[in-house]
């Protein structure tokens, strides 16, 4: 069975519930206009927190990296003079 009929099957079935529940006196909000309303606007919302995710990620990784490069500058003043000082010495001996 494909993807398309597996979908109007479905699609079939909301719409069968929604006229039962609409005679019951139920409700007459549910059918695939709605639902597929809903579904767009929840993939919407994902996709929305997806970037926001995306964002808060890409944030932490360039202070990461400003961290890093913060510290090999430090690494780098402290060790150079020390390193200077070596090679000075092994030059002489």
């Amino acid at each position: 069975m494909n993807t398309q009929k597996i979908l109007n099957l479905a699609l079939e079935g909301v719409d069968s519930l929604g006229f039962k529940l609409e005679e019951l006196g139920i409700t007459n909000k549910i059918n695939r206009h709605n639902i597929a309303a809903f579904m767009m606007a929840e993939q919407k919302h994902l996709e929305g927190e997806w970037d926001s995710l995306q964002v808060k990620v890409d944030h932490r990784r360039a202070q990461f990296e400003g961290l890093t490069k913060l510290v090999e500058g430090r690494a780098e003043a402290l060790f150079s003079p020390l390193m200077a000082q070596v090679n000075r010495f092994r030059a002489s001996h």
